[in-house]
């Protein structure tokens, strides 16, 4: 059950025709003749069977997930074979399906604002989600294909359940970029692998600390701070200006920068120079006009929230202006570990922005490490 009040938005899409031309030994199963040459061996598609094998251990919480795919083949089959009757469809897949049916498909379910996207397929079908993917959207492959040399696949379908098991539950998630990756099919077939880098995809991933940030087995605060920082100024871009909000996770970014810091106010900064201190929420609303921004924030211990608390400063009106892709969350793990609920809380004032702002994010926790977390609300 969500605690937060909101069920977990997950979407589903899957490509019919993955790993069909793996038992037929044809090295791949990409394009229309080397399915044909499959079927005609009598080879059919696993995928549906594999895509129901990886969700079957969610059974019994199946109904507590809005569940959002593609019609037939390309999802909603897969979820009626598991019970679930009232998967939300946003696309209508044709009787035969391409590469561009993956990439409008992603889209579509994309707009529907999902906690993860999964998809069942092979080192293709990665190709084309990779295609019109958003940076932000968290994406976990089921692997179902010839060639699974990218990274962004769970190693066994029923991983895949005991992922969506720690999301519901509220258990913390490394949000780590995956590599995909895909061989040259023709290349393959003469015995030649030539694999190439396609980009890569945010996932989520089993928990797991920075080996420097250990004392004892147990996470340093204030070495974790200081990676948190040091990870946040190599991201920094010049023509930003970051809106730096209170506590002592953000103030650490200062420190590294070498700036002064308004402990329980909020700094205006750009190009590593402060350009004004302790702001209003007025003040900030001026700066959204002039350019790029950023809202740097961090999350209250024990309470758990990321806005209303604190940080009033970050009114609707500036965190509308801003944007959630420009929210960036920092805090270290021992803190998310230790709050009250397993979820953190926005309370913005308007609650339209905070469903807006529900769901699952990633909350930067170290250097090159973050974790996938719900934001929520008391409801």
């Amino acid at each position: 059950m969500q605690t937060s009040g909101k069920r977990l938005r997950v979407g589903l899409l899957m490509n019919p025709c993955a790993g069909i031309g793996g038992p037929a030994g044809l090295k791949g199963s990409d394009g229309p003749a080397v399915q044909a040459r499959a079927r005609a061996q009598g080879i059919e598609s696993q995928v549906c069977r594999r895509v129901v094998m990886a969700l079957q251990p969610l059974q019994a919480a199946l109904g507590e997930i809005h569940w959002v795919t593609c019609s037939g083949a390309m999802g909603e089959s897969a979820l009626k074979d598991l019970g679930v009757e009232d998967g939300e469809v946003v696309y209508v897949a044709p009787s035969v399906t391409k590469g561009l049916d993956t990439q409008q498909a992603t889209r579509a379910l994309q707009a529907a604002k999902l906690d993860l996207l999964l998809f069942a397929g092979g080192d293709g079908t990665a190709r084309d989600v990779l295609d019109a993917a958003a940076a932000d959207q968290t994406i976990l492959g089921i692997p179902c294909g010839v060639k699974m040399h990218s990274g962004v696949f769970a190693n066994h379908p029923l991983a895949v359940a005991e992922i969506i098991q720690d999301m519901m539950a509220g258990r913390l998630l490394s949000a780590v970029l995956g590599e995909v990756r895909d061989i040259d099919e023709v290349a393959f077939r003469t015995g030649r692998v030539l694999a190439k880098f396609y980009g890569e995809l945010q996932i989520p991933a089993a928990l797991s600390y920075i080996q420097s940030t250990k004392v004892g087995g147990r996470e340093s605060e204030g070495l974790a701070q200081q990676e948190i920082a040091a990870d946040f100024v190599e991201s920094m871009q010049p023509q930003v200006t970051y809106f730096m909000g209170s506590g002592q996770t953000v103030a650490a970014i200062m420190a590294a920068l070498g700036l002064p810091n308004t402990l329980l106010g909020v700094d205006v900064i750009c190009h590593s120079a402060v350009l004004q201190e302790d702001v209003t929420s007025l003040d900030l609303l001026r700066w959204t006009t002039q350019g790029p921004c950023r809202i740097v924030v961090t999350v209250i211990g024990g309470q758990g929230h990321v806005f209303g608390r604190g940080n009033q400063q970050f009114s609707p009106e500036v965190i509308r202006a801003v944007g959630l892709p420009a929210i960036d969350v920092v805090a270290t793990k021992t803190k998310l570990e230790g709050l009250q609920r397993p979820y953190v809380i926005v309370d913005t004032g308007d609650q339209d922005l905070d469903q807006t702002l529900s769901g699952v994010h990633r909350i930067r926790t170290g250097y090159n490490d973050a974790v996938l977390m719900r934001w929520g609300t008391r409801g």
